[in-house]
């Protein structure tokens, strides 16, 4: 297929462009800049110039497209509720480009949107609106094209990690820097789930190959990941001590991941499996954060 892909020079997205090759797809990447554009054509990937910014300009992209996969999002969790309504708008209108066709559109959440309530199982069949993330926006903007007949799925992330980077952990290290010590809430039990870079992406080319209007998969390695020992691993790797912070004292050491630091989030990827195939090999977090370079 020939596959329009938003965020193709991103974490993911590079491995993923990758991945849709190696399986003899068609990859349009979509970047911003000069250096993007070069990566993708070193990839073998056409370049498509556009911005979360200009989400008519992706419509124009996806249009000429069989198949979208949209990973690209905009990280600056300051202004996260925000990034979360542009993601809505993007969705929008890279489904209008899809209308009235049977031509898959993938997009992005995160695996807490499929769990009930706090610190229970986040599974593939659950949909809970009533979710306090703001990035219930992205799902919710699927929701309302798949009402409209768009061929639409979700792959909702976890921690994704390798050696270099692991989702909302990476920030915890420049914490832990900066504060002299890598820290946990409370007695640290609470739990990130977690998968591996090379896991994700080949979900990721799965799921538009199955092109199934609906369909919810989990990215999921690890269903949970205590945060102690999280906190523990960065604590060997930048020769730390570690230590437990009170709750009523996380907004003052943790800043904006505060939000995030307790939260207790462990997610399934059974039904995933069963319905992909798909099963996790890469390795687990904590390897990766054993085997990762801090001095670099």
């Amino acid at each position: 297929m020939r596959i329009f892909l938003t965020g193709a020079t991103g974490f993911i997205g590079s491995a993923l462009v990758l991945e849709l090759i190696k399986a003899d797809h068609q990859v349009v990447g979509v970047t911003r800049s000069d250096a993007g554009a070069e990566a993708l054509a070193a990839a073998g990937a056409e370049v498509y110039r556009g911005t979360l910014e200009d989400p008519e300009g992706l419509r124009d992209g996806a249009a000429k497209a069989e198949a979208v996969i949209h990973t690209a999002f905009d990280h600056d969790f300051s202004r996260f509720v925000e990034n979360c309504e542009k993601d809505k708008r993007v969705i929008a209108a890279l489904g209008a480009a899809l209308a009235g066709s049977d031509r898959p559109l993938v997009i992005t959440s995160g695996v807490g949107m499929g769990s009930p309530g706090h610190g229970q199982l986040a599974i593939e069949d659950v949909f809970n609106a009533s979710h306090p993330n703001p990035r219930i926006a992205s799902e919710m903007a699927g929701n309302a094209l798949l009402d409209a007949g768009v061929n639409v799925s979700v792959v909702r992330l976890p921690q994704v990690h390798n050696p270099v980077k692991q989702g909302l952990i990476s920030p915890l290290i420049e914490i832990a820097r900066e504060k002299g010590v890598s820290a946990y809430v409370g007695e640290g039990r609470n739990r990130f789930s977690a998968g591996h870079l090379s896991d994700a992406a080949r979900l990721y080319r799965l799921a538009v190959e199955k092109r199934q209007p609906g369909a919810r998969y989990h990215a999921v390695g690890e269903e949970g990941v205590e945060m102690r020992a999280i906190a523990e691993a960065l604590g060997r790797g930048l020769k730390l001590p570690v230590v437990s912070i009170a709750p009523e004292k996380a907004a003052e050491h943790f800043g904006w991941m505060a939000m995030f630091a307790p939260m207790d989030l462990p997610a399934s990827s059974a039904l995933t499996q069963a319905r992909l195939g798909w099963h996790p090999t890469g390795p687990t977090l904590i390897a990766d954060l054993d085997a990762m370079r801090y001095a670099d």
